[in-house]
């Protein structure tokens, strides 16, 4: 796929401020920290299109991005940010929540894990909730450039291997490096693919 456009559309509090039209969205989600912005604009191939920060649990509100005027790349708050405070750390989990399940334009939600780490307990928490909430996901490990290639390979599928004690069939994952341009032909490929099946069903 070839991004000729792509540029950020709104910023919203709640699910109700989220743009009006049919287009599909493909929500990003990930703990603080784990490379969301710094994926978007690889992945858009713009430096600043989603604002990168030093300072974890920057993303308050839920971002849309319009691509080729086709479809919309959601980014959503990181999770799991420690320093907020329990108010904030509620009412956007909430936001996170309510956005998920009733947004019905959003197709597949992309979960960024940091490939360096092992299995975290608040990641497998909300990939085991988006898949008993029967929401499509798929898994993508960042940063796989602080690794060899062969040591990523085997962190992501360790990291994979363990979703096996509950889970019968295991969701797609991909390995990316925002600094080397990795995985973005595979995760536009797959983005595609899904824009092309709901088109054939429309």
């Amino acid at each position: 796929m070839e991004i000729k456009k792509a540029e950020f559309t709104v910023s919203s509090a709640t699910v109700m401020q989220c743009p009006k039209d049919t287009k599909p969205e493909y929500a990003f989600i990930g703990r603080s920290n784990v490379g969301k912005s710094s994926l978007i604009n690889m992945l858009c191939q713009r430096k600043s299109l989603a604002k990168t920060s030093a300072t974890p649990g920057k993303t308050l509100l839920i971002n849309h991005f319009i691509v080729n005027n086709e479809w919309y790349i959601v980014d959503l708050p990181g999770y799991g940010y420690a320093k907020q405070s329990k108010t904030t750390r509620k009412k956007l989990e909430q936001m996170i929540t309510s956005y998920i399940l009733q947004r019905q334009q959003l197709v597949n939600v992309f979960v960024l894990i940091d490939i360096r780490h092992e299995q975290q307990t608040i990641d497998r928490e909300f990939v085991d909730w988006l898949g008993q909430s029967s929401i499509p996901f798929c898994i993508v490990f960042t940063k796989a450039d602080k690794l060899g290639p062969g040591k990523a390979k085997m962190n992501a599928d360790a990291w994979m291997k363990k979703l096996e004690d509950t889970w019968e069939e295991l969701p797609p994952y991909f390995i990316t490096s925002s600094e080397k341009k990795m995985g973005r032909e595979e995760v536009l490929d797959y983005i595609e693919n899904i824009n092309r099946e709901i088109a054939q069903q429309a």
